[in-house]
């Protein structure tokens, strides 16, 4: 299994754990714009490499990692190559930024494509600035492999492998060939924490960066999220004190008051 080829799929987003007064909705742009929050790697994604890099140990592997968007963090994503990750690559361009689901599985898949040929392929459940949880699958069918969703752990055998993967209740066990496509729950755990030695000799390592023209990409069929409408919400809080002389009383005229404002 020595052999084996591991592709990583991470986005860079604003920090999730940043506190909601530093994100400033622009309802005019249509814009969620954060202040004086750090980019980092969607966390998610970060549950897909450390399932990767958990592969790796075990059984032997060669991991990539995939980032697609605009302006990309070198610094922040470099943190791929502190944990264990073997090589970064980039796709990056003007034209990659705000793109809709779609559009950045296929920028995603012109990636893999120039890159050549992986035996498994890693991605996060969903990212935590959109929560849309489709870039992973829509990956997989214009890759033509098939995909497991909310994978968590990963056995290799004879044949393939088997996964173990989340559903309500409990989880289930399911086996497949590769190459193959996997959506990692958040089950797996946080990614590992790297030393400042490691994160030094990351930041002597190459970073390989693709641009639009590189991959052949006709701008013109790169959709950008089409946002209707977007808004502070608005909270209302009323508070009603329901009289009554007994217990029994005040519950009746609860219900009455409950019924009157068509909850019950």
């Amino acid at each position: 299994m020595s052999g084996l080829r591991i592709l990583v799929c991470a986005k860079q987003v604003p920090d999730p754990e940043g506190p909601p007064s530093s994100f400033v909705i622009d309802a005019m742009s249509k814009r969620v714009i954060p202040s004086g929050i750090p980019p980092v790697i969607n966390p998610f994604d970060e549950n897909a490499l450390e399932l990767a890099l958990r592969v790796k140990e075990r059984y032997g592997a060669r991991i990539t990692v995939l980032s697609a968007g605009s302006g990309l963090s070198r610094t922040v994503l470099r943190k791929v190559l502190a944990v264990g990750a073997d090589e970064l690559v980039l796709l990056e361009d003007p034209e990659f930024s705000d793109l809709d689901s779609p559009s950045t599985a296929s920028v995603l898949a012109a990636g893999i494509r120039k890159l050549g040929r992986f035996d498994l392929f890693l991605a996060g459940r969903q990212a935590s600035d959109t929560n849309a949880g489709q870039v992973g699958i829509l990956l997989a069918e214009m890759l033509r492999v098939p995909c497991i969703n909310l994978a968590f752990e990963l056995t290799m055998e004879e044949d393939g492998v088997r996964i173990k993967r989340v559903v309500e209740g409990g989880f289930e066990e399911v086996r497949a060939k590769l190459p193959l496509l996997l959506t990692v729950s958040s089950e797996v755990g946080k990614l590992r924490a790297m030393t400042l030695k490691q994160m030094r000799e990351a930041m002597s390592k190459p970073i390989h960066v693709m641009s639009r023209e590189e991959l052949g990409l006709d701008p013109s069929k790169l959709r950008k999220t089409n946002i209707l409408e977007l808004s502070v919400p608005r909270w209302e809080r009323k508070c009603v004190l329901i009289e009554g002389g007994t217990p029994e009383e005040a519950g009746a005229n609860l219900a009455l008051r409950l019924r009157a404002d068509k909850v019950l």
